[in-house]
């Protein structure tokens, strides 16, 4: 015997023998489901990650008996890893990391230019800054201007709101707390505790899945790692970078609070004749948030993963100390802003669009310095199927700082309009933010025209493939309704490949419309409307109605927002559904934010690679992953980290994958033709089935000859046009679903099988001495 993951392998009492590991896609699955039978057992793993068997098959390797007519399937569950428990609501605030997370790995592939990838990751990693910056902010912006600069100190606003007396001067009789600065350090609590919020969820989640080894292993001398980085030993162990880069995104939370609270109080003692001490006070505390801030810069830009080796190592005193050293000024910045200070009232705004305009400046300049960027590494080694040519990241990375800013802009206006409603006693937020609410009108009008092209061309897609539907079944009976469900399908199936034309006509307005709305609000000061009020009365209708129509739908938004997360806290379909948003959006490990949800693969690939290597060491077996949907992106993913040796005992089967479809062409630096190509080299086969009425999965297209030894032809869907014999009931259009209710799929299980030969197990001392070596290496 051998020690696997999780306890003793058993040694084969057959050697011949054959498993067959099911990984389900989007959405999860059952492991009654998967394998066809109520009665299942857990094999290994626990309730969030496990693998199941059949009750019959749980002692397949130890008990003697008939030989079997095909593999013993087992199911490797994963579903909870991203659809658990009620705390998975709570990922929805997460949103805009996740999306900018995503745009570190969207970059080219461009072998030999290691400089320009760094900074690639730099710039991906700095967007990412910006976020948290804005997200803390905007919560700066709720709690410290609109509630306790403005509206507890007007006297309409705060009679409107008695929970707010004891901060009003004049409702609380001048009360201890009714001074500004005071007022101030109360309500920093609130984006204080925010911050304090992701900190705790990114640790937890850091805990449960960052904390995953995989099996230690250096690379092979003949092993070509160059062509993926999937197939490095440290790829999906990001525990050092996370933990740094979470130190340094609260430390800058907490810095932002502190700059919030402290800055109206320095610019009232820097008024002729204020306090000298409380001045120099002031002065030394802005040094030292600069100073902080530098800290923060310097520790996210000093290196990202380390990937070729299991990096064990973390900064504990980095990881400690800078969050730390923030609070710590945070607790002096409000001990500073609650110095008492005679004469000091709260009138207009907070200097909030200096903030927000800062932000919004910044990040367009790094999304276009991204895109440059991206597109010199584009030009290193173009590959046509490649989204955008090269530019998914640098738009996804726009999306993500729109994404932010529509959550901000939505939760200070909706608080803006419960605290005054009619905007007459307090100014509201700034005047930036209502200019960016206003552009979102526009933004919906271009992608109307563009939804309205793409469902034209997809009506003249249909009547193309109605022709085709009636070609291919020349001897059933006519049924045109059947034929128009058909030809529909066939046609919705290939907008998933009309997705970067979207994307790159969203984020290109995006950034148009957001450099105009930032030109105007610094140029005006002024909202929309008022700013129109002199020019052509249909000018000034149209900005009045872009106002008005961008704070409705923000509003909107933000509530439809909150609803759906309520719904997703309280019920587990609803968790379901954001889990499938998940399963997409987090298989990347966490190498730009800290606080986007949590790579699950991080804990899902360790779990396959562990399974197959214990699993084909012990027994010497014939093994077959077969991946569906994300599966098979899984299992792609366990395939490369494998060693060389058991790379080649290991047969993959991938039916519905987005393998070429969506990673190839928008990660092509890690599922690149080359890649894919590689993969098809180290594994001993890979047969990858797909529908041409699937609208995720498709084929992998490998070059030369390579391509129709993976890609078998498109299945038929459905399996039959009318009623037969065979299918005495009108057969259904499965789609993306139930590809091994096709005949085929047995058929080529059968194939890889037949392909892998069995080999003994090495005996138990061998097999120590060697683990005991590749430890001691290690």
């Amino acid at each position: 015997m051998s020690e696997g993951a999780d306890g003793p392998a058993q040694k084969s009492g057959n050697p011949g023998i054959a498993l067959e590991l099911l990984v389900h896609g989007v959405g999860g699955a059952t492991p009654e489901k998967m394998l066809d039978d109520p009665r299942t057992v857990r094999i290994t793993g626990d309730d969030t990650a496990a693998v199941y068997r059949r009750a019959d098959d749980a002692e397949a390797e130890t008990s003697p008996g008939e030989p079997r007519s095909g593999p013993v399937p087992e199911a490797y569950v994963w579903s909870n890893l991203t659809s658990g428990n009620s705390a998975r609501a709570l990922w929805l605030l997460l949103l805009p990391f996740m999306v900018v997370n995503l745009a570190h790995w969207m970059r080219p592939s461009a072998r030999g230019r290691d400089r320009t990838v760094r900074l690639y990751g730099l710039l991906v990693r700095l967007a990412g800054l910006t976020l948290t910056v804005l997200l803390v902010a905007a919560a700066c912006e709720v709690a410290l201007d609109l509630t306790a600069w403005q509206c507890a100190g007007t006297r309409a606003c705060a009679e409107r709101h008695t929970w707010l007396g004891f901060l009003s001067p004049t409702d609380s009789d001048g009360g201890w707390w009714s001074p500004p600065g005071r007022r101030l350090a109360l309500a920093a609590l609130v984006p204080a505790t925010l911050t304090g919020l992701l900190w705790y969820l990114s640790r937890r989640t850091w805990s449960a899945y960052e904390s995953q080894q995989p099996i230690s292993r250096t690379a092979e001398p003949d092993e070509d790692t160059g062509r993926t980085a999937l197939g490095r030993p440290g790829f999906w162990y990001g525990r050092r970078l996370v933990a740094r880069l979470r130190a340094a995104h609260t430390a800058a939370g907490l810095l932002t609070v502190a700059a919030a609270v402290s800055t109206p109080a320095a610019g009232f003692d820097r008024r002729p004749g204020g306090p000298a001490l409380l001045d120099t006070l002031g002065w030394l505390l802005a040094g030292a948030v600069v100073a902080g801030a530098a800290a923060v810069l310097w520790v996210v830009c000093r290196r990202g993963r380390s990937e070729n080796r299991l990096d064990r190592e973390l900064d504990e005193h980095l990881v400690r100390r800078l969050p730390l050293g923030a609070l710590l000024l945070l607790a002096l910045a409000m001990l500073y802003a609650g110095w008492e200070r005679p004469g000091w009232v709260s009138q207009g705004r907070l200097p909030g669009d200096a903030t927000f305009g800062g932000i919004a400046l910044l990040q367009g300049l790094l999304v276009i310095v991204l895109a440059v960027v991206a597109h010199l590494l584009y030009r290193t080694h173009p590959e046509p199927r490649a989204a955008m040519h090269g530019l998914g990241g640098p738009a996804v990375a726009m999306l993500a700082c729109a994404l932010g800013g529509v959550m901000s802009g939505g939760l200070s206006q909706r608080v803006a309009d419960w605290l005054d409603g009619t905007r007459t006693s307090v100014p509201g937020p700034p005047v930036l933010l209502t200019w960016q609410s206003s552009v979102i009108p526009p933004l919906l009008v271009v992608l109307l025209l563009l939804c309205g092209l793409l469902g034209w061309r997809t009506w003249l897609l249909r009547r193309t493939e109605l022709a085709a539907v009636r070609t291919d079944r020349p001897d059933a009976p006519e049924d045109p309704t059947r034929t128009r469900r058909i030809a529909n399908t066939l046609a919705m199936a290939t907008l998933t490949d009309r997705a970067p034309l979207l994307v790159a006509v969203i984020s290109t307005t995006t950034l148009l419309l957001g450099a105009g709305a930032l030109v105007g609000a610094m140029v005006s000061d002024k909202v929309p409307s008022a700013a129109t009020e002199a020019t052509h009365p249909f000018l000034h209708g149209a900005a009045e109605t872009a106002q008005a129509l961008g704070s409705w739908l923000i509003g909107l938004g933000f509530i439809l927002f909150v609803t759906w997360g309520r719904r997703a806290y309280k019920d587990a379909s609803a968790r379901r559904t954001i889990g499938i948003l998940w399963d997409v959006g987090t298989f990347w490990p966490r190498a730009a934010h800290p606080f986007a949800p949590p790579c699950y693969a991080e804990r899902a690939v360790p779990d396959l690679t562990w399974r197959m290597a214990t699993w084909t060491d012990a027994t010497g077996g014939r093994l077959v992953i077969s991946g569906h949907s994300q599966g098979s992106v899984l299992a792609a993913a366990a395939a490369w980290q494998l060693s060389p040796p058991v790379r080649k005992r290991v047969a993959l089967l991938t039916y519905g994958s987005p393998l070429e479809r969506l990673y190839g062409r928008w990660f092509p630096a890690h599922f690149g033709p080359a890649a894919l190509s590689s993969l098809h080299h180290d594994v001993d086969c890979w047969r990858n089935l797909y529908r041409l009425t699937d609208p995720i999965g498709g084929p992998v297209r490998l070059p030369g000859d390579c391509g129709p030894e993976v890609d078998h032809d498109a299945l038929k869907d459905p399996l039959a046009y009318g009623r037969t014999e065979t299918h005495p009931l009108p057969a259904p259009i499965l789609g993306h679903s139930d590809y091994q209710a096709d005949p085929e799929f047995a058929v080529e299980r059968e194939r890889l099988l037949a392909r892998l030969r069995p080999e003994l197990p090495a005996p138990r001392r061998k097999r120590d001495a060697q683990g005991d070596s590749g430890r001691s290496s290690a």
